[in-house]
């Protein structure tokens, strides 16, 4: 199949380190270093309260579960409010969630049930914030795939170091000072957000019923092809690729080079993450969707060099490809999707791509387990790379993936209704 890789030459595209973009970039930065703290924290700290491994399920699920059944009501929330008063306000939430944890941790023996408790809660917040990244940055950012292309550095960058911080705190201070940290970090970005000086969106619902919103947002999600081609494909991916990779990696390495060994071949993946998102910048294809699922086809390099049980270089080599690869394809489809769906419901639209996006990579996680056992870790590697293949293939067979086009930088306003 060819594929169109090159750039559109474009006149200098707008500056993008505007007040408002460096006020939205930093609160994203800081925002994720404390997510990748967060697991580390409750890792240890769930198994020292003498929790064991069955705790830590329980209170991430918790998290998982109200995120889910909540997003979706978090996207007609954003297009209701405004993007910018919902994320701030799931900020403060989680401000007060994780000093409420740190608190608890500090001062006693917290019941399983009630870090469940916090940790689910915590959940609805997030789904509160998560609808209203995509419009938001359409409003703060003229060139909205470099945008998108530092933000995935950003967040590669703080896969990188989160872990690392965590790490150290708890050996200098204990749980509760990074859980403190990490409501620090919620503050942060609350106050930048707010500090935002965002121009006024045209706004669908208002008067209209939760319900009769979903209902629309639904319509708008179905109408689009290489949307809900993308989200279809990203179900199957989550269940056979995206969930069961970090177990089954976890535990081949694990078992092979120990743990230091798990720790570069993570430090690869962040580091070709990278290494994507700054390709991001500089590559502008014609046709984002049907080069960036060209590339992510190589992410299968990974999990094959794990099935073939090869040196930890090769595997690191393999981690850092798929690195690269899924944040370069990230940006690509983040890219799209501002640039192509009407501002009045793109929080509404967001919400259901996060949804249809997030749904199977817990059944994969689950099924990881079984699913080796029965038939062994190296074929069910070998099985999720040859799914990894079929399904971007034959999602690149959809005309309306394969032909959608790039947006100009300086013209990422959405305005046509539909793009089929």
């Amino acid at each position: 199949m060819t594929t169109a890789t090159c750039d559109i030459r474009l006149p200098a595209p707008p500056r993008l380190w505007n007040r408002d973009f460096r006020l939205y970039f930093t609160a994203r930065l800081v925002s994720l270093l404390g997510d990748s703290m967060l697991p580390v924290a409750l890792l240890f700290g769930v198994v020292s309260l003498g929790y064991g491994t069955t705790g830590v399920g329980l209170v991430l699920a918790a998290q998982v579960l109200p995120f889910a059944a909540f997003v979706l009501f978090g996207g007609v929330l954003a297009d209701r409010f405004t993007p910018q008063r919902m994320m701030v306000g799931a900020d403060a939430a989680r401000f007060v969630l994780q000093a409420l944890a740190a608190t608890a941790f500090a001062t006693g023996h917290p019941a399983l049930w009630l870090l469940m408790t916090l940790s689910g809660l915590s959940g609805v917040a997030t789904a509160a914030f998560q609808p209203g990244l995509a419009s938001v940055i359409t409003q703060v950012s003229g060139d909205l795939q470099r945008a998108n292309a530092v933000t995935r550095v950003a967040e590669a960058m703080a896969t990188l170091g989160g872990p690392a911080v965590a790490g150290l705190l708890i050996a200098v201070s204990g749980v509760p000072v990074v859980l403190a940290a990490d409501s620090a970090t919620f503050a942060v970005s609350g106050v930048c957000l707010l500090m935002l000086r965002l121009a006024p969106v045209a706004r669908a619902v208002t008067q209209e019923s939760t319900w009769r919103n979903l209902v629309e947002g639904w319509h708008e999600f179905r109408n689009r092809t290489w949307m809900w081609s993308v989200i279809l494909a990203w179900i199957v991916l989550g269940i056979a690729v995206w969930g069961p990779i970090r177990p089954l990696a976890t535990i081949l390495v694990t078992d092979r080079h120990g743990a230091s060994g798990l720790g570069l071949m993570w430090t690869a993946f962040g580091a070709g993450g990278v290494v994507g998102g700054l390709a991001g910048v500089r590559f502008r294809p014609r046709h984002p969707l049907r080069v960036g699922a060209s590339v992510l086809v190589a992410w299968s390099v990974w999990p094959l060099t794990l099935a073939a049980g090869l040196p930890l270089a090769q595997v690191c080599g393999g981690a850092a490809v798929g690195g690269a690869t899924i944040a370069f394809w990230g940006v690509m489809w983040s890219t799209s999707v501002q640039t192509h769906i009407p501002a009045a419901v793109l929080n509404r639209i967001s919400a259901y791509e996060l949804a249809g996006s997030l749904i199977a990579f817990p059944i994969g996680q689950s099924l990881a387990g079984p699913v080796s056992d029965a038939v062994g870790t190296g074929p069910a590697l070998y099985t999720s790379a040859a799914v990894l293949v079929t399904v971007l293939l034959g999602m690149l067979c959809v005309p309306a993936v394969r032909q959608l086009g790039a947006r100009p930088a300086g013209n990422d306003s959405v305005a046509e209704p539909v793009a089929r």
